[in-house]
């Protein structure tokens, strides 16, 4: 089920505030972040993450097309192995 449009876009406020930090002194080191739930808004982009996918942290560089979407959506947290059949 999707968010109320009344409430907007979840955006974790630590968060954000790290980016505003970060845009504001010119870091240009990734950001390590366990909120795979936070929107990804205009503001993040150009903005390198590590996003935690339950196991390793995995990098991120957030374009304009990734506007909109979630960053867990970018940091899987399965592995496909392959069905069955022989393991060599």
């Amino acid at each position: 089920m999707a968010r109320s449009q009344k409430k907007g876009p979840y955006v974790d406020e630590r968060l954000f505030g790290k980016v505003a930090k970060a845009k504001e002194i010119g870091a240009t080191t990734p950001i390590r972040t366990w909120a795979r739930r936070c929107t990804i808004v205009p503001e993040f982009v150009g903005q390198k993450f590590e996003i935690h996918n339950g196991k390793v942290f995995m990098s991120l560089y957030v374009t304009e097309d990734m506007v909109g979407h979630k960053l867990g959506e970018f940091s899987p947290t399965r592995t496909y192995r392959g069905h069955g059949g022989r393991r060599k």
